[in-house]
């Protein structure tokens, strides 16, 4: 489970024109890859073919855009062909019964998707929060446009839905409604999180209103964008809401953490109540990086705070009674439960994003195993998530080697944890184009 301080995160994904594309079941891509001759890289293999998007009914499985029951991955900033050439847009790769499938893929631009401002379509489409908005089983897509402003006012509100289909997202996006007696200020709405956060089943979305004021709206939301209700701006101890929403303490109300500013920067978590985001707000130390999880034995979820200097964990949330001292590096923090035991695990990048350290428990013990991409590159993690139904969560890495050059590299978890020697799956961005 991620924080961060710009809401989803999808890491960029740029790649490559020479692609390899690994479908096969992790049994078939073990076969191929031993020590002596590794997982084929991308740049000696073309690209898969397109196959087509399976159709689903509807699901509860997160990020699963077809509502098959599969978790797809989500990228944002394809490859370009050239470096100075427009943002290619965003990416699908729908999953299977073995995992992701990279052949059966979907490119969603502005001219195809977008909704029209002023009758402009937008040229910027960035992914901002996943979740099933409308609560009809197929996961919805939040992404921020630049609709035409002239610097007077309130500008309008940037954010559109995608909605999920059984064909997937395949529809034009609708302009989120934010009701006038929900905003304040003249700041751009942003930073969209969703969650339920007064536990009545919906999805809601929290989004920055100015002035460490946010805007509440209460879902399920139409077709048409629009809100169930929403409140008057709630006051907010700061004035980035960071995602994804975690119920913390197990209340049945999703909790919201809040951010002061980018980069290092005190952080607060604010509890879920049947009136929404209200409750009584939870100092957290100062970072530059967040994750929740369950790292200890304790009733409620934990929190590693990433710093310059390491990581600190404190336990049980919200009264984080308990905080170790800096262990692992603090940057790039995510956490995820890679062998199924109930207890998830801590992620941590190196500050020049060549590597990647896996902590059970999130400690630095001698169980931690260390992921090295084989493609050089500063690296980052794209998700951690069960792509393959196996109840552990795999770890999706991306490797970045500027804006025509990437790998993206899935490794996946087993009942001894993250198998981090070799991805079983590795492809490229550019098979969008």
């Amino acid at each position: 489970m991620r924080v961060r301080a710009n809401g989803l995160v999808v890491a960029t994904v740029i790649g490559s024109l020479a692609l390899l594309a690994g479908c096969g079941s992790a049994q078939d891509d073990d076969a191929r890859a031993t020590p002596d001759k590794p997982v084929q890289k991308a740049a000696e293999a073309p690209a898969s073919p397109q196959l087509p998007i399976p159709r689903g009914k509807g699901s509860e499985t997160d990020h699963d855009f077809n509502g098959d029951g599969h978790r797809d991955l989500l990228l944002n900033d394809l490859v370009k062909a050239q470096s100075h050439a427009d943002d290619a847009g965003l990416g699908i790769v729908y999953g299977g019964p073995r995992g992701l499938t990279p052949g059966a893929r979907q490119l969603l631009t502005p001219e195809r998707h977008a909704a029209r401002t002023q009758n402009q379509l937008p040229a910027l489409f960035d992914a901002e929060a996943v979740c099933d908005l409308d609560g009809d089983g197929f996961t919805d897509l939040v992404v921020s446009t630049d609709p035409p402003y002239d610097g007077q006012g309130q500008p309008p509100v940037p954010l559109q839905l995608l909605f999920g289909s059984p064909k997937g997202l395949t529809g034009k996006a609708a302009k989120l409604t934010i009701p006038t007696r929900a905003r304040a200020g003249n700041d751009w709405p942003d930073q969209p999180v969703c969650g339920d956060f007064d536990g009545d089943g919906a999805q809601d979305l929290v989004v920055h209103a100015s002035e460490q004021q946010l805007s509440y709206l209460r879902g399920p939301f139409t077709r048409k964008g629009a809100p169930r209700a929403a409140t008057a701006p709630l006051p907010a101890p700061g004035n980035l809401p960071t995602g994804p929403a975690a119920d913390v303490n197990r209340d049945g109300y999703d909790d919201l953490l809040v951010r002061t500013a980018e980069g290092a920067a005190p952080a607060t978590l604010v509890l879920g109540t049947p009136t929404g985001p209200t409750g009584t707000a939870v100092a957290l130390p100062s970072g530059t990086d967040f994750a929740l999880g369950r790292f200890g034995k304790g009733a409620a979820l934990d929190a590693a705070v990433g710093t310059e200097t390491g990581t600190a964990l404190r336990y049980d949330l919200p009264t984080g009674t308990r905080a170790t001292l800096p262990t692992a590096p603090g940057s790039g923090l995510d956490s995820a439960d890679f062998d199924g035991d109930g207890y998830d695990d801590l992620v941590s990048v190196s500050a020049d994003g060549t590597e990647l350290r896996v902590s059970p428990g999130g400690s630095a013990g001698p169980d931690a195993v260390t992921v090295t991409p084989a493609a050089r590159g500063t690296s980052q993690v794209l998700t951690a998530g069960d792509f393959d139904g196996d109840g552990r969560a795999d770890l999706v890495v991306r490797t970045y080697r500027g804006d025509t050059a990437d790998t993206v590299a899935l490794y996946p978890g087993t009942e001894r944890g993250l198998v981090a020697g070799s991805p079983v799956l590795t492809f490229s961005s550019a098979e969008f184009l």
